[in-house]
């Protein structure tokens, strides 16, 4: 394959496959999650590379899907003692955790390839010189077949609890006491999301797979009401965004992965200001018909 359609692919492929579960997470206001998994699988990478000396060992992908769901975990357990809400209790896990790998790799790892710019940043134009090898034989990058495997996943498991994910997003007590699990859905759903970190931020960094998992989603969810055309539209977005991105990035000579977040985000401005529904220009239209409305009622009830 040409290494351009390759790096295009991989782009596609990452995007959708964050878009799919940003929806859940944006619906159930967890949207910064994603920064924080992003972030603190860094230390399950750097502990397995402590124990295996392996920068290729696939341990490394279990030790930071182990961490994913560790973040998400930990932080369930400090909101749930309510004394803090959510983002507080995000604010509280993921820079301790993230720190801690930091300070593991400057103390320890300095001689090592674990560089932090490179993580966090990406760079989508080296992705497809990590080859797949089979028997001998270059089927093509590994990205490819990864994120194509965790897409399969994230569509089955979203196909087959498509309802239980659905009524837990909008109702976890209506779901609780129709008999699911909201609580085991939930995790099911965060191990998913920190595989899909895990499989996608090596290729592209952990800022754009934050982009990819929250623009899309909060675009989609300015345009539409229904869960179905939030994923669809999501994933769309986030499919056009990152050839629009790629495209530009090409032009201009700049980095793929902060062309591509830079286009995200310009994409949700345009839905925030001009969404049909929700958009900032249609609200101030509503407000201004709301006091029309509210002075036509008070001057009719002053003349009566």
């Amino acid at each position: 394959m040409n290494p351009v359609f390759e790096i295009q692919l991989i782009a596609v492929l990452v995007s959708v496959a964050c878009a799919l579960p940003g929806v859940f997470l944006v619906i159930r206001g967890m949207a910064m999650m994603t920064d924080a998994i992003t972030h603190t699988i860094l230390l399950g990478i750097v502990v397995a590379f402590f124990i295996t000396q392996d920068l290729n060992s696939p341990l490394l992908i279990v030790g930071a899907a182990f961490v994913g769901i560790l973040t998400v975990w930990l932080t369930e357990l400090i909101h749930q003692t309510k004394l803090l809400d959510k983002d507080a209790s995000i604010g509280i896990i993921f820079p301790m955790l993230f720190s801690i790998a930091i300070i593991l790799i400057t103390r320890y790892a300095g001689d090592v390839h674990l560089d932090t710019d490179s993580v966090l940043l990406g760079e989508l134009a080296f992705a497809p010189f990590d080859r797949l090898i089979l028997f001998g034989i270059d089927v093509g990058p590994q990205a490819i077949y990864s994120m194509t495997v965790i897409l399969i996943l994230l569509l089955l498991f979203i196909g087959f609890f498509y309802k239980e994910l659905k009524l837990t997003s909008f109702d976890a007590l209506l779901a609780a006491s129709l008999g699911f699990s909201p609580v085991l859905l939930h995790y099911a759903l965060m191990s998913l999301v920190s595989v899909t970190a895990v499989g996608a931020f090596e290729a592209v960094g952990s800022v754009l797979v934050v982009a990819f998992m929250v623009g899309p989603p909060v675009s989609a969810y300015l345009l539409t009401d229904r869960l179905s055309y939030m994923l669809g539209i999501s994933a769309a977005l986030g499919a056009v965004n990152s050839l629009i991105g790629f495209q530009l990035s090409m032009y201009f000579d700049v980095s793929i992965a902060g062309m591509i977040a830079v286009v995200t985000g310009l994409t949700f401005i345009l839905i925030f200001i001009f969404s049909p529904k929700k958009g900032f220009i249609y609200e101030l239209h509503r407000k201004k018909r709301q006091k029309k409305t509210l002075k036509k009622a008070l001057e009719s009830n002053h003349l009566s």
